[in-house]
């Protein structure tokens, strides 16, 4: 519903043609920034079964998309915390040259360990990307014009969704898998280079200078490593049973109160407690685990299961994910621009968590000789869920806090998504190599590997596995299919409790006004979230600053 306030904030005459191209060009800086993120995450995936093949490590397969996850989901509420606390550019800039370092070393590694090594300080740069470039844009911009923004960041993902695979899978056949992380460097540079020229944001206000949560940074990150090693080697490597499967269940809980029990007591909490004192933070918060959960186990494996069942080479399977990305596409943008003219914006995730599952059991039904073009249709249903959930999830949270929390809120809902990130592609990962290692020995025996070729199972590609004759190469493909695809549908019912979760979901006014981000100096215990003071969503930076100087003084009498 329309109110005179927003309909006199939409009309402001006051909004200069300045302040609209400052925050374009802001906008288009976050945007690089954000695809070199995006990018990171899909582009390995046409070229991960190579990549693995040469550096003799399918049976690591799983740490190459798992251990980025991990490391950016480490690091995300640090950069939100900390990007609250000293402003967001040094913040941001830190993170690029992480994930530059990270770059180099990936594309220099001759063996599976250094790969891996590579993806972990590559994520330790990467999880401050994506986070810090929504809350960049929450400084700027009102919480109600938000919507078509954040759509925009979601077609970002959409199109390094497709683009990521394809360009992955034209490296690979063509120079060398290694230009996809050589790729990062230019890309980088010029991340730097707008974050540096674009970026012009209000920075915090401290009497004294903030106090970092260590111990809080220690034991969320323990924590969290504990919970997914459990993940991934349970089943696998150790059995569910095991004392050392056990043992990292244990020590995750303890870790967790431990982490609990520090944050209530911290000046400067990397994760305040009363967050979670906000309904609508924690329902949406626990939605975003579950989306995360059944997002990236369904998409981190489907280029490798195209390439292996299909027959088909890395460009070719980046090509069948299009219809996935322009699902996302459409919808993310068309629901933000819906969300920022009228306001209302609960109904798209409900849709959206209906159409995952509809997804994940369409997806789980396939086999071997399933038509392409009925693969295709069942990624673009994904894509189309995906779209409807992703970024209104964010723009909800966002809502709830004022500027000097936005970072912090922002990166509590991504860790907890990311967890799910992490624990979808670990679970996945581990039941898929478990499960599939015990089919092919029991449909090639132990002659498959020789009759290969192949000194083992860790040097199976596309390439070899299409060269083989078919008695072996389709007992390999088919093996790939039961392996993976009968395990999607276990996450259907994950997406059905997302859905009950956002029913609860208070639909608040969405704000005209950007909040303010130079208040809150820290929110410890006994301390409770501030008000915040309001000024035009589209006024230049010097208005922003002069606006923040007299609500202050106001404060102040």
């Amino acid at each position: 519903m329309t109110t005179p306030e927003t309909t006199q904030a939409s009309q402001t005459p006051g909004e200069s043609s300045m302040s609209q191209k400052n925050i374009i060009l802001l906008f288009i800086g976050l945007m690089i920034t954000m695809l070199l993120a995006a990018l990171n995450q899909t582009v390995l995936s046409t070229a991960l079964p190579t990549i693995v093949g040469e550096l003799h490590g399918v049976d690591q397969m799983t740490w190459v998309i798992t251990s980025y996850i991990l490391a950016s989901t480490i690091v995300m509420p640090v950069y939100g915390r900390i990007s609250d606390l000293l402003g967001r550019k040094p913040v941001i800039l830190t993170a690029i040259v992480l994930f530059i370092a990270g770059s180099i070393v990936g594309a220099l590694a001759g063996d599976i360990t250094w790969l891996i090594v590579g993806r972990v300080i590559q994520g330790l740069g990467g999880g401050g990307l994506m986070i810090l470039s929504q809350a960049a844009i929450a400084d700027v911009v009102s919480p109600r014009d938000r919507g078509k923004y954040m759509g925009f960041m979601g077609a970002v993902f959409a199109v390094a969704s497709v683009a990521g695979p394809l360009l992955g899978g034209w490296l690979t056949e063509g120079p060398g898998w290694r230009w996809a992380f050589w790729l990062n460097v230019p890309l980088g540079a010029l991340a730097i280079a707008a974050t540096i020229v674009f970026m012009r944001l209000p920075k915090p206000q401290h009497s004294e200078r903030p106090k970092l949560d260590y111990t809080g940074m220690a034991l969320i990150a323990a924590a969290t490593t504990a919970l997914v090693l459990m993940c991934t080697w349970g089943g696998h490597t150790y059995d569910w049973a095991s004392p050392q499967i056990i043992g990292l269940g244990v020590a995750s809980v303890v870790l967790a109160v431990a982490f609990v029990f520090v944050e209530k007591r911290a000046q400067t909490p990397i994760i305040p407690m009363q967050l979670f004192s906000n309904r609508n933070f924690t329902l949406v918060t626990i939605a975003a685990l579950m989306v995360g959960i059944t997002m990236f186990g369904a998409l981190g494996y489907m280029p490798t299961y195209i390439q292996m069942v299909t027959g088909v080479d890395a460009t070719v399977a980046g090509l069948y994910m299009i219809p996935m990305m322009g699902g996302l596409l459409i919808t993310s943008i068309a629901s933000g621009q819906i969300i920022s003219r009228t306001g209302r914006y609960k109904v798209f995730p409900l849709v959206g968590s209906v159409i995952i599952g509809i997804a994940l059991a369409l997806l789980s039904t396939m086999h071997v000789d399933t038509p392409t073009w009925l693969m295709c249709v069942y990624l673009a249903v994904f894509g189309i869920g995906l779209g409807l959930a992703m970024q209104v999830l964010t723009l909800i949270v966002q809502n709830e806090f004022p500027g000097a929390l936005v970072g912090t809120a922002t990166a509590a809902n991504n860790y907890f998504r990311q967890v799910g990130a992490t624990l979808g592609s670990a679970i996945v990962g581990s039941i898929f190599a478990s499960r599939l290692v015990d089919l092919l020995s029991e449909r090639l025996g132990g002659t498959g590997a020789a009759a290969g070729g192949s000194s083992g199972r860790n040097d199976l590609t596309p390439a070899a596995v299409n060269s083989l004759p078919d008695q072996i190469r389709i007992p390999i493909i088919e093996s790939y299919n039961d392996a993976l695809l009968p395990i999607f549908l276990f996450f259907v019912p994950l997406a059905v409790a997302a859905l009950i979760v956002l029913l609860f979901v208070d639909e608040k006014p969405l704000s005209t006004k950007v909040r303010d981000v130079a208040e809150v100096e820290g929110v410890g215990e006994g301390q409770v979230l501030p008000e915040p003071f309001d000024v035009p969503s589209r006024e230049s930076d010097t208005a922003v600053r002069s606006s923040l100087t007299k609500a202050r003084e106001r404060a102040d009498v």
